[in-house]
């Protein structure tokens, strides 16, 4: 029995809201309950990566907006709302309320509401005459955004609030960090509620892991406490995955690896995250509007954008996200080669149904007269379906290539895989930073800050100097080096380098498939790297901590049960047994990368699963950003 995925369980949270908080009955088949949904920002960034358009109005809402859009009323219909107990949220509602917009009023909060902004709405309800209107106040806990079936994020809104830069900028007052701490340890509460578990607590001493583990530790102790109101009750939590043996939470701090973070990929989905515009689960891309035919001197037209949705449901993305791109192109150029040779069927289906110039939504409306009507008509959607996943691989995977090759992606991925693994390098670092032909001036600088943070000793101060001037002749801005020049002083300190294991990449014999002719993907000129196993830091420490082994690494970090009465702090965990289960969550950010080196890890487990769970998402060049202001003198 494969356990329900933190996917699949935010999933029908959400779906027994919709259902005016009741659970959903299997076999209904009667109408649903036609119903508006109004949602504020965060609730729109829970809702859009877990359920499509088409699900919300299967659920019977007809209509989804923004509590603060200009909404006009809808006085015979029951309205849901699912927003942050904000102060403006609040008071948006109240005026709602007095307004008489709706029949009734379902208030879902994503995150628990307080006890006065309660008492506001009672107010403003009474006033309102609208009292016995408001059917349904819950707290849904559900302050987070679920991406993968293994992987969350904590916000996408207000991001810039718990991110990397404001935990760790010089200048951080001591109620701006309780702020921080708080907000993170809000969310990490509501995941946890979803998931139906309390958890083992790990985490390393001194650092933004520390403070997010104690707070929680005594949020989860009070709520356990708390026997009425306890969100962790036996119900709840005999269910699902579970219910025999409790899940490892560890908690990390970015500052543990920044060399991940900037390493450029090889990876379908780290890469289509590292170069195109990739964002809760969509790619924004602007098309290509072939040559300019345009006569001279008209202005060049405006390039349209366009969205693709890489959803749970693309089969084509779930097997190959964690692919090497070489590989992905390959498999692209397969399906394409495949679908040609079906194209004729989708003609000879079209021309039974009498459509050969009808537009495809269309198609679906279509009543069955005979047989082979019948036939056709189930087997077109399916076959129009593939090959709107196919095209849309064919543009994502064309435009992540033309990145790789324009600015040699594939040489900074294996030249930084050798330092990272202290490898012997085939070329000098300031040749590949005053090469005009590779990479652009992000490129150059993260590869010279993953050389910097990876390097035992650190180049003495005339090697220094002669990297600064290749990097500024380069035009890199220098500031995330300033930043990090402090930070490596200061991490000396604290503890060794990160350890990034025997990595590597080793390139292959040339791509069989796509190198001929008549190949979409012109991969002339690029390397086809192989990768080989190995764990980064974070997933190293996991697999410390899973499977108990003593390692100087992780032996002295701090163990928390929120489940013993008295809150005996010690770092001698008293469950000796490896974890099946674990969640790793990484306080100031995380990535792609990071993700996929997990799934690979689990994947060589059987039996076991990990979450990954991450403050904010971020690539390498809004990473480097952050870095950059940090180091602004």
């Amino acid at each position: 029995m494969m356990a329900a995925s933190i996917r699949e369980k935010q999933t029908a949270a959400l779906k027994r809201m919709l259902n005016f908080n009741s659970p959903l009955m299997k076999n209904t088949a009667a109408e649903p309950v036609w119903k508006v949904l109004i949602y504020d920002r965060f609730g729109q960034d829970i809702i859009s990566p877990l359920l499509a358009v088409k699900e919300l109005r299967d659920m019977g809402i007809t209509l989804h907006l923004l509590l603060h859009s200009d909404r006009d009323a809808i006085p015979d219909v029951p309205a849901i709302y699912f927003v942050m107990p904000t102060e403006e949220n609040i008071d948006r509602i109240c005026q709602d309320l007095r307004s008489q917009l709706y029949e009734s009023y379902y208030l879902n909060f994503i995150s628990a509401i307080s006890r006065s902004k309660l008492e506001d709405i009672a107010s403003a309800a009474l006033g309102a005459n609208a009292v016995t209107q408001i059917t349904k106040v819950f707290d849904q806990y559900l302050n987070f955004i679920t991406l993968e079936d293994d992987m969350f994020v904590l916000c996408n809104q207000n991001k810039e609030l718990i991110s990397y830069h404001a935990i760790n900028k010089s200048d951080i007052t001591d109620t701006d960090m309780e702020t921080i701490m708080d907000t993170i340890v809000d969310s990490l509460f509501c995941f946890l509620v979803t998931l139906g578990a309390v958890p083992i607590l790990r985490c390393p001493r001194g650092n933004a892991a520390e403070m997010v583990a104690v707070k929680l530790d005594k949020k989860l102790r009070e709520n356990l406490r708390d026997a009425r109101n306890s969100l962790f009750t036996s119900d709840t939590m005999g269910t699902g995955q579970f219910s025999f043996q409790r899940p490892l939470l560890v908690l990390l701090d970015r500052n543990l690896d920044l060399a991940t973070p900037l390493h450029h990929t090889w990876t379908y989905q780290a890469l289509v995250h590292d170069v195109l515009d990739f964002h809760l689960n969509r790619v924004t891309m602007e098309e290509s509007t072939g040559p300019e035919n345009s006569p001279a001197g008209a202005r060049p037209k405006k390039k349209n954008k366009k969205n693709y949705d890489l959803t749970a449901a693309d089969r084509f993305w779930q097997k190959h996200k964690g692919s090497p791109f070489p590989e992905v192109a390959e498999s692209v150029q397969q399906e394409l080669d495949t679908y040609r040779a079906q194209e004729d069927e989708v003609k000879r289906l079209k021309s039974i149904m009498g459509l050969e110039g009808e537009d495809e939504g269309a198609i679906c409306m279509l009543s069955d007269n005979t047989a082979k009507l019948t036939s056709a008509v189930s087997s077109l959607p399916e076959l129009l379906e593939k090959k709107r996943l196919i095209d849309l691989h064919t543009n994502v995977a064309t435009a992540v290539l033309e990145h790789i090759k324009t600015r040699k992606l594939d040489v900074y991925f294996e030249y930084e895989e050798k330092l990272m693994s202290k490898s012997t390098l085939d070329k000098s670092l300031l040749d590949m930073i005053s090469d005009p032909d590779a990479g652009t001036p992000e490129d150059k600088m993260r590869l010279f800050l993953i050389y910097y943070i990876t390097s035992q000793q650190p180049p003495s101060e005339v090697d220094m100097e002669q990297y600064r001037k290749a990097l500024a002749d380069a035009g890199c801005n220098l500031s995330p080096l300033n930043y990090i020049r402090q930070w490596k002083a200061f991490a000396k300190m604290a503890a060794a380098p990160a350890n990034y294991g025997g990595s590597g990449a080793k390139a292959m014999g040339l791509f069989s498939r796509v190198m001929n002719t008549g190949s979409q993907f012109v991969m002339e000129g690029v390397k086809n790297l192989v990768l080989k196993q190995h764990n980064l830091p974070v997933t190293r420490i996991l697999d410390n901590l899973m499977e108990m082994k003593s390692n100087p690494e992780t032996d002295d970090y701090r163990y928390f049960d929120p489940k013993m009465l008295r809150g005996s702090e010690s770092s001698v965990p008293r469950n000796k047994n490896p974890f099946q289960e674990a969640i790793i969550f990484v306080v100031g950010g995380g990535n792609y990368i990071e993700y996929q080196n997990l799934v690979d890890y689990v994947k060589g487990k059987p039996g076991k699963h990990v979450l990954y769970g991450c403050s904010e998402l971020f690539n390498a060049s809004q990473f480097l950003k952050q870095l950059s202001q940090l180091g602004q003198k």
